[in-house]
């Protein structure tokens, strides 16, 4: 079992951070989302540029996994998806309507009302990365850019959440940690 999965098909910085946090981590292909053999955890990551074929094929599999996300978020998974790095992009596979737009856009966060996913950013000096913003969703919004448009939604789910965002900055300890502690392990 482990603390976080992150969907990926090859090693990334990602995966030093979490040991760095003290966070057991797994890398996983997104393919393996409707088998047996994926562990159980408490946070599912996808991380910038899960939808570029030229980063990665990971992609791919969410479609087929879908009923997997939406199940390992209802029994209280938190999935954190990072933005897809395509010109435009709709998240078909989520249990939620989202769509999103790419421009590279160095921003500072502007929360809307309060959430434990803005810890996300905590600690993170402006201007973050952002490379793009969403168009449309039935989530929460709970940061907007600079120009008011987007950055991260968060949509609960039964007993979990999804947390969607297009910063392009290593998420913080402190999202991880509030995460970890109060999110039981369930299996994707």
């Amino acid at each position: 079992m482990s603390d976080v999965i992150l969907l990926w098909d090859g090693p990334l910085l990602f995966e030093k951070l979490f040991v760095e946090y003290g966070l057991e981590c797994t890398r996983a292909l997104s393919t393996s989302l409707c088998t047996p053999y994926l562990p159980a955890c408490k946070v599912l990551v996808l991380p910038t540029g899960f939808a570029n074929k030229q980063y990665t094929k990971t992609g791919a599999g969410l479609e087929r996994g879908k009923r997997s996300l939406e199940k390992f978020v209802t029994k209280g998974g938190t999935l954190l998806v990072f933005s897809p790095l395509v010109p435009k992009y709709e998240y078909e596979w989520l249990p939620f309507s989202l769509k999103y737009v790419m421009e590279e856009n160095p921003c500072t966060p502007q929360p809307v009302g309060q959430h434990e996913a803005q810890k996300l950013v905590e600690n993170i000096d402006p201007p973050v990365g952002c490379d793009g913003y969403f168009t449309e969703t039935d989530g929460d919004v709970v940061l907007t850019d600079d120009r008011s448009r987007p950055i991260m939604v968060v949509k609960e789910v039964g007993e979990g959440m999804v947390v969607a965002t297009t910063i392009h900055e290593l998420p913080s300890s402190e999202f991880f940690e509030c995460r970890v502690a109060c999110t039981k392990k369930v299996k994707p």
